[in-house]
């Protein structure tokens, strides 16, 4: 079934949204490299083809190794492969976008308030809750991945 274009349809919510998106992806100190890792496993967890295709196609473009991208569902298991930096924004993305399971824990944001100072804590955050509305709007109106057979 066809779905509607949802940029299309609603240009004033995309914009919005895309409002979010461009203060994380340029007004934060936060690394671009760190932004699009977390986007890409916020977009794993929630299945959204479009947003993994495009934000892994960003990571490659960045100098990320094939390798670890690959990984990257299973970070944790080879967690010399990131930065410490890298595993506490993955670990945070991870609680923030379950947080209907972990209900984000006292122990996860110690943890992420050890490794980011508070702006960019909150910068992290509104970030991975940016994606999780992206992921949201590309599943529920079936947005393509570019790459095709």
């Amino acid at each position: 079934m066809n779905r509607e274009n949802w940029f299309q349809a609603s240009p004033e919510g995309a914009q919005a949204l895309g409002g979010v998106h461009h203060y994380v992806t340029k007004n934060t100190q936060l690394p671009s490299r760190l932004i699009h890792l977390v986007f890409l496993r916020v977009s794993q967890i929630n299945g959204c083809a479009h947003c993994i295709d495009l934000h892994a196609r960003d990571l490659v473009k960045e100098g990320m190794a094939v390798d670890k991208l690959l990984l990257l569902p299973v970070w944790d298991e080879v967690a010399y492969l990131f930065s410490d930096q890298e595993r506490a924004a993955l670990a945070w993305a991870e609680e923030v976008t379950r947080v209907s399971e972990t209900h984000v824990s006292d122990e996860a944001y110690a943890a992420a308030a050890k490794a980011f100072g508070p702006r960019e804590l909150v910068d992290l955050t509104i970030a991975i809750a940016a994606m999780n509305a992206f992921n949201r709007m590309g599943v529920s109106f079936r947005l393509k991945p570019a790459i095709r057979e």
